[in-house]
């Protein structure tokens, strides 16, 4: 067992409400268990620069009810290739880093699972993303606001709908996962709710429209997951719908990227919490290159490996209900 003196903690990838919930739990827990504790900033970029600082727990005073991130993030090509790594290993190296805790998706933990093969450095990952699309977990950081901030905003868009009759067609974040469009268009009565796992077709959209309007329905909503691919776009799938269906009124409305941001709720800064504490433990009771996460209410670990190659499934029971109740 390696003796860890010193982590680095790092977010990359997409910014999700709760990472510094996350950070401030691994500062703290490195604190408390006598280890030092280095924030690396800029993700993998600040890595093969050198971007770092020596955080304490007064370093991350009053982050925890705070969005994005305040290591930041940046996207970075050359951390793919083996120099580019490289230059990351000697920069740890020269700060005397001896693990890395990585805060962020699938992406973020290929990466992260690559280096700590190349250069024998201890890795855990910590799910970040507000997909929930990361296998080994029920939940990640960063969803449960989301699919809260989605079903406010859809819940405003009723509004409208029910005031002009309108038929609203609202996009969702959600490239490969359909866990915030199925979510919080159940919570919020969205008449359809398309996604990625479950190929509706256009068609029978427009049948169920129909149905809906015969039933009496003046107005609806559809909500769409980013990934699916009912339509070319969400556009392209409103202006399909508006030529077949021409008594409704169409309008779309993209939600995008401000289901990224606001503070994070209760549920998301518990988890950050808790998985934040337990990648602390686990790289100094000698647990390397896994993933954290919460199983069944308790807090597990996955092999990144696994996490990276796996994929979370869609609740089929609740697809079920949605079926029921949207009728």
């Amino acid at each position: 067992m390696k003796i860890i003196k010193t982590i680095g903690v790092l977010t990359s990838g997409g910014d999700a409400p709760g990472m510094n919930a996350a950070i401030r739990a691994v500062v703290r827990a490195c604190s408390y268990y006598q280890t030092a504790c280095v924030g690396i900033y800029r993700g993998f970029q600040g890595m093969i620069e050198g971007d770092f600082e020596r955080l304490e727990p007064r370093s991350v005073h009053n982050i925890v009810k705070k969005g994005g991130t305040v290591l930041k993030s940046a996207r970075c090509d050359e951390f793919k290739t083996k120099e580019g790594r490289k230059k990351a290993y000697d920069q740890l190296r020269n700060a005397n880093i001896d693990a890395l805790i990585v805060i962020g998706g699938d992406g973020s933990f290929t990466g992260a699972m690559h280096f700590s093969k190349e250069f024998d450095i201890p890795v855990i990952g910590i799910p970040g993303t507000i997909d929930n699309d990361i296998f080994g977990t029920q939940y990640t950081i960063g969803y449960d606001t989301a699919r809260n901030t989605a079903m406010e905003a859809i819940d405003k868009i009723r509004d409208t709908a029910s005031s002009h009759n309108r038929l609203f067609f609202i996009e969702v974040m959600g490239r490969d996962a359909g866990f915030i469009a199925l979510n919080s268009g159940v919570a919020a009565g969205a008449e359809e709710i398309l996604i990625p796992e479950e190929d509706m077709g256009v068609d029978r959209l427009v049948e169920s429209l129909k149905k809906s309007r015969l039933t009496g329905k003046t107005s609806s909503l559809v909500v769409v997951s980013e990934g699916d691919d009912t339509g070319e776009n969400v556009y392209e799938l409103a202006k399909y719908v508006r030529k077949n269906l021409p008594q409704y009124d169409v309008r779309v409305s993209v939600l995008g990227h401000m289901q990224r941001g606001g503070n994070p709720s209760c549920a998301d800064r518990v988890l950050a919490s808790r998985l934040g504490v337990k990648a602390v433990e686990l790289l100094l009771n000698g647990t390397y290159n896994v993933m954290v996460g919460v199983l069944n209410e308790k807090i597990e670990h996955t092999k990144l490996e696994d996490a990276v190659k796996g994929k979370n499934k869609i609740n089929q029971e609740l697809l079920r209900i949605s079926d029921i109740i949207t009728i």
